[in-house]
């Protein structure tokens, strides 16, 4: 199935209205832990390897000058996505308002808006894909194809609270996988935005405000972590996407992503909720329990 045949099925059907997101959400539970920047990079990855998104991150983007500026106001806004209430949807909007003006035209004439509903909605498909990703490494147990299915309709009200048109969306997870697929092999390239991103991200460059006399010393500190997130975006990052960019990954590399993944699925959940969550989506988690806690007073008060 192509992925036009994948999204045909889209135009017939009623799609949720925008709202934030809540707590009981497979999204609102997980969104938030530390373990979601591991996967994020092959997302961006991805994102990268879509000729248009390449052409506007190539020419607009701060990733290659403020990698870690731009990789925490990105984390930050995700996070206000799945907890910021009301505000989540303003974020959605000041994004689209922003993206707006991103339009480019590459090396060969070929005009490139960051709002073209494909490309746009292609940022979200691959947080699908991510997610899943981190449940098969980084967590206990793997996602079940029900699971799957409920976290992508989740990703549905995600994607219309960003307003990606209806017929980007498809159905349901079965044909997310095949429009997915079909994306990867036919769709993506090698480009060099994507390959400029494995570099910047195997050698993190030092903040902008931290003083010169100090970048040895953040080099040698942050050299572990650029290693290990160079080493688990490659690792899942789709074998047909690792194609086209010459990236190697052997049987041995897959037996240590899963060792990895093992120790901190494990690890991870004992840390106390406050280092294991970013903090917008803790303080979100802990004002929840505040209101629940607050609901109960009233609903048990003497009257």
């Amino acid at each position: 199935m192509t992925a036009s045949a994948a999204l045909e099925s889209t135009s017939a059907r009623t799609l949720p209205p925008r709202r934030p997101f809540a707590p009981g959400t497979r999204l609102w539970d997980e969104t938030g832990l530390i373990t979601f920047s591991l996967t994020a990079g092959s997302a961006f990855l991805l994102q990268t390897m879509e000729p248009s998104i390449a052409a506007v991150v190539d020419e607009h983007s701060t990733f290659r000058t403020d990698p870690m500026g731009r990789a925490v106001r990105s984390i930050a806004s995700v996070m206000m996505w799945i907890y910021g209430g009301e505000e989540a949807l303003a974020e959605a909007d000041r994004l689209r308002t922003m993206h707006a003006s991103l339009n480019t035209t590459d090396a060969h004439g070929v005009r490139h808006t960051a709002l073209s509903s494909g490309p746009w909605a292609w940022v979200l498909h691959t947080g699908t894909f991510a997610f899943a990703e981190n449940a098969k490494y980084f967590a206990r147990n793997p996602l079940s194809q029900a699971e799957k299915e409920a976290v992508y309709q989740e990703m549905v009200q995600l994607m219309r609270n960003f307003s990606v048109a209806p017929k980007e969306i498809p159905a349901n997870y079965a044909e997310f996988e095949a429009f997915f697929a079909d994306m990867v092999a036919n769709h993506l390239e090698a480009t060099g935005t994507a390959r400029d991103y494995l570099r910047v991200i195997r050698s993190v460059a030092p903040p902008k405000q931290l003083p010169r006399v100090f970048a040895p010393l953040w080099r040698r500190a942050v050299a572990p972590v650029g290693r290990m997130q160079y080493f688990v975006t490659v690792g899942t990052t789709p074998e047909v996407a690792r194609r086209k960019l010459g990236l190697t990954w052997s049987e041995s590399d897959e037996r240590k992503l899963r060792a990895l993944g093992w120790v901190l699925a494990r690890a991870v959940p004992l840390l106390p909720e406050r280092v294991r969550y970013f903090p917008i989506a803790y303080e979100a988690r802990r004002l929840e329990r505040d209101r629940a806690r607050l609901r109960k007073m009233i609903d048990f008060r003497p009257i």
